[in-house]
């Protein structure tokens, strides 16, 4: 049965009361002066303070959860207090916010301190994330990059079908949607000429990367490892992730110890961390790992154990505005699915403990690009375009072309809480034809990169979504 709540939740939100993701952000009360810090969750086009309401009285009664656990403006240690914790707030904001509820709804002052519209917030860093390990862990993706440098016949390295590969990342420049990032500079081969000596300079390969992180929950002590039959329970949520990477930069300097400077200067997560809880639903299975069969402390049992979620992905690109005032439009450069992975999220957290690492909580683990088989479906532009070599045409959809002319992509209003009117939300789906808005080899300055990510509601479930991760590449400082 589908839930209703008394916030207006448009049909196509990402943010059903069936999703009720967490994250933080500031928000400037009436007459202060300086905006406050909230954690809570997304509502439709608000944001509903779990700071507010645990102040009010509720929120109290949450297994393994310290005192005041939303008062400390991040996430962390809510995320560390475990599945019994993240469910008993599950369910009583699914019943305060609910249209049968009266506590919340007939308290207009509460409502006003406790519902913000989303409008109206900056959103934050939903944890302070002390380490971040981007792995590599869809074959697709693997294996087009491998055919790619070294052959068909040598795609793959010995290791990748043995273990889930990764690379430990920068923390430090992380950053959430919406904040905009600079083209890096550093050393390159010179693209012609035959000079084995590099050179130093902007990134001429500027390119993104479609993934998706796991969010550590509880974390484990130092010399202990998460068995792989624990190791859900050390996820909180899942978010999407865009690793900027610049590839000229990391094709010098990756051999022998991986990516550097060609990754480090900049990886972007949506601010919203969707539940396991609200995702199960569409759980969904993982391809088998019999050829060859994993060691034991890797070997996950068959569906439903085996598993990953349903997760539909997509990737705009949106030049800057033309001249004369011609709008910036969006073009879809890719479209994937989390079932493009052949390593589990619960693969990678037991991998990456099992000689005694530990993870804590708000720690970040990326999946790599996700890509998938079929034509569009390759996560980033070095597979895209296959090296720079093949141009990529960006065309604006039909829907993107009538929203801008106020056509029928538009949607209805609705009346928020507070009386404001909320718009019905973009709706996702290729049109058929458009307007070409330029080509690429690789990202230019002024393109703004857009990752979205939805399971689709059908047979009775609601879509739920992870909202935008989403950034404009600005010139070198």
């Amino acid at each position: 049965m589908m839930l209703e709540s008394f916030v207006p939740v448009a049909p196509d939100s990402d943010f059903p009361l069936e999703n009720l993701p967490w994250g933080a952000w500031e928000w400037l009360e009436p007459g202060s002066s300086a905006p406050r810090v909230h954690v809570g969750v997304a509502l439709g086009e608000y944001c509903v303070s779990a700071t507010e309401l645990q102040a009010a009285g509720f929120l109290r009664d949450l297994p393994g959860a310290p005192p005041g656990v939303f008062s400390h403006g991040r996430l962390n240690a809510f995320m560390g207090s475990g599945r019994a914790a993240w469910r008993a707030a599950r369910q009583q904001l699914q019943r305060l916010l609910g249209a049968g509820e009266g506590a919340l709804r007939d308290d207009p002052a509460l409502r006003q301190r406790a519902i913000h519209p989303a409008s109206g917030v900056r959103m934050l860093m939903p944890a302070e994330v002390g380490d971040y390990t981007d792995f590599y862990a869809s074959r697709q993706h693997a294996t087009h990059v491998g055919a790619m440098f070294r052959g068909p016949a040598n795609a793959l390295q010995p290791n990748w079908l043995h273990l889930p590969v990764g690379y430990h990342g920068r923390s430090s420049s992380i950053v959430p949607s919406g904040v905009d990032v600079h083209r890096p500079r550093g050393q390159v081969l010179p693209a012609a000429g035959g000079t084995t000596a590099p050179v130093f300079g902007p990134s001429a390969q500027v390119d993104f990367e479609l993934e998706v992180a796991a969010v550590v929950g509880p974390g484990n002590p130092l010399g202990a490892a998460i068995p792989l039959a624990e190791a859900w329970d050390h996820v909180f949520g899942l978010v999407l992730l865009n690793d900027w990477s610049a590839r000229d930069i990391q094709k010098w300097e990756y051999v022998p110890l991986g990516p550097f400077n060609g990754k480090n200067w900049a990886t972007q997560i949506s601010p919203w961390v969707v539940t396991l809880e609200a995702l199960e639903p569409f759980r969904a299975p993982l391809p088998p790992q019999a050829e060859p069969e994993v060691l034991p402390y890797l070997r996950e049992g068959p569906y439903p154990h085996r598993h990953t979620y349903d997760v539909e992905l997509a990737v705009d690109i949106t030049p800057a505005a033309g001249p004369g005032g011609v709008p910036a439009r969006a073009a879809t450069v890719t479209r994937s699915n989390l079932k493009n992975l052949y390593w589990s999220f619960a693969q990678m957290v037991a991998h990456h403990t099992a000689g005694g690492c530990n993870l804590r909580p708000g720690d970040l683990l990326g999946s790599g690009t996700i890509s998938g088989d079929t034509p569009g479906s390759a996560g980033c532009l070095l597979e895209l375009t296959w090296g720079g070599r093949d141009a990529l045409e960006l065309q604006a959809e039909r829907q993107e072309l009538e929203r801008d002319q106020g056509g029928k992509g538009a949607g209805p209003a609705e009346v928020g809480p507070g009386g404001e009117a909320i718009g019905a939300g973009a709706v996702e789906g290729k049109g058929g034809g458009g307007v070409v808005l330029g080509r690429r080899t690789y990202l230019e300055d002024g393109d703004t990169v857009t990752l979205r990510g939805w399971c689709d509601g059908e047979g009775g479930t609601r879509r739920v979504g992870f909202g935008r991760c989403e950034g404009k590449l600005l010139p070198c400082r």
